[in-house]
């Protein structure tokens, strides 16, 4: 399995789950492919469009990358993508402590949803590339007591400036979330149970794909 992506939470949830993937940066500019679309289209993309989209985007970059560097790779590429939605707005990652902390001072008491897009293709060598794509979603309720202080103490760490929507559910953001409904696994990164069901319509079973060590 190669993984196109540089996330390090889906690289954990995949070798947590019996996984151990190669990994791949994909050749993607994210805002130049939405600007794009959505300029050729003459609207906004849904959420929902716009992490499929990019999820697409990111697997084909990689399949194109192993094209041209002549390797018959024979198995699955997997790309993936999230954005979180708060009350119609789109919140990506915040990238800067200021835009994080005003984010979370805005999210607690709250509930968003976490929209994670999924891309898998199947490669086989002398067989055409067979892609199976969905999206999932989780809705994600923030404490509404969360101070400011332990909100600097959040942004400070780091932590939150480059994830989807400014927090995490697994690791130091995961004492200010009260609630989860939907895959879990969704809000930390892409979807575990989504990504063995578009492993069945590429006709791979699931355990197969589990390290020795794990099978």
């Amino acid at each position: 399995m190669l993984l196109a992506s540089t996330s390090p939470a889906r690289l954990m949830l995949l070798r947590q789950a019996g996984i151990e993937p190669r990994t791949a940066v994909p050749d993607v500019d994210e805002e130049a492919v939405i600007a794009a679309v959505e300029a050729a289209e003459g609207r906004t993309l849904t959420p929902t469009e716009h992490v499929l989209l990019l999820a697409r985007r990111k697997a084909a970059a990689a399949v194109a990358a192993l094209e041209e560097d002549g390797e018959d790779f024979d198995g699955l590429v997997i790309g993936g993508d999230s954005m979180f939605e708060l009350d119609g707005e789109i919140l990506g990652k915040p990238y800067t402590p200021d835009v994080a902390t005003a984010r979370w001072r805005d999210m607690r008491g709250r509930t968003g949803v976490l929209h994670s897009g999924h891309s898998v293709i199947r490669l086989a060598p002398g067989a055409a590339p067979v892609e199976a794509h969905a999206v999932a979603a989780a809705s994600v309720s923030f404490a509404a007591d969360v101070t400011d202080a332990e909100i600097a103490a959040y942004v400070a760490t780091g932590e939150p400036l480059l994830v989807a929507g400014a927090f995490t559910v697994d690791s130091l953001g995961g004492p200010f979330i009260t609630r989860v409904e939907g895959d879990p696994s969704t809000v930390v990164g892409m979807s575990l149970s989504t990504l063995r069901s578009l492993c069945r319509e590429l006709d791979v079973v699931w355990t197969d794909l589990w390290a020795p060590s794990t099978s």
